[in-house]
């Protein structure tokens, strides 16, 4: 399972304060604790309205004094992503495009001759299509986009969507039947998700997120942005792996509990 980091968004409230204040000693205790929990991304995503390029330069500056994890460049401005780029040391992933306006045109050509990879939602201008048969018109759409610019299915993050199960209560269902439809098509494309999206306005959210998780990697999905200090998270995580059989031996499972990443903590 490839977990992003997600704690470094300005839309988290504490963040978004750190942020504010540059409080730079936040910022890296953020990137040194989801480092030190088995992250393999780290989100960066500044959420403001002014000096966004600046702001995640900075971010990205801080992230990369505290971990060499590659980093997740995540913005709803396209050129903002591929302009910040040159500040990572390594190639990492963008964080998103969609077939919304030009996303695609801005994004694709510039990561086409990298090792950047990307996420891609499955919408488009007329926004997230209700059903799983709209939802694979939008992929087989971007995927044919990919083509053009010679962008292998394994470097893209295909984002089904999930939308808030208080409002649809089809909303897994259908994110599950587009992982399964997408793996069929594409085998080698990895399908991943902004879990905590789906339990929004809902009491005790980590059940609902938990719940998702499992299904979720049981339809196929082997990325998801997350907090990976969430302890309860991470060893149902862990667990799930190895009860689909991707775990020999539960091996990783024995190992993240070795290493203290889940479970009862040691004294």
């Amino acid at each position: 399972m490839i977990i992003i980091g997600e704690k470094i968004n300005g839309s988290i409230p504490r963040t978004g304060e750190a942020i504010a204040a540059k409080d730079e000693a936040f910022i890296h205790e953020l990137a040194r604790k989801q480092t030190a929990a088995g992250a393999h991304y780290l989100d960066c995503c500044a959420s403001v309205t002014e000096g966004e390029l600046e702001t995640v330069e900075w971010l990205i500056e801080l992230i990369q004094d505290e971990s060499e994890l590659p980093i997740c460049i995540d913005s709803p401005n396209s050129q903002v992503c591929v302009d910040a780029m040159k500040f990572c040391k390594k190639p990492g992933m963008i964080n998103s495009v969609s077939l919304e306006g030009d996303k695609i045109d801005v994004v694709f050509p510039v990561i086409a001759d990298t090792e950047w990879d990307c996420i891609a939602l499955l919408c488009d201008d007329k926004g997230i299509p209700r059903d799983a048969a709209g939802r694979i018109e939008v992929f087989k759409k971007t995927m044919l986009r990919a083509e053009e610019y010679g962008i292998a299915p394994n470097r893209l993050y295909i984002d089904p969507l999930v939308e808030t199960l208080g409002t649809n209560d089809q909303s897994l269902l259908t994110f599950v039947e587009t992982c399964r439809a997408v793996k069929e098509l594409y085998p080698d494309v990895h399908l991943t998700s902004g879990l905590s999206n789906i339990s929004f306005g809902l009491p005790v959210r980590k059940m609902i997120n938990i719940g998702f998780l499992v299904l979720a990697m049981n339809a196929g999905m082997d990325s998801a942005i997350i907090d990976p200090t969430n302890r309860d998270l991470l060893g149902v995580l862990f667990a799930t792996e190895a009860l689909l059989g991707k775990d020999e031996y539960c091996m990783e499972y024995i190992g993240a509990y070795r290493e203290n990443l889940f479970g009862p903590i040691k004294a």
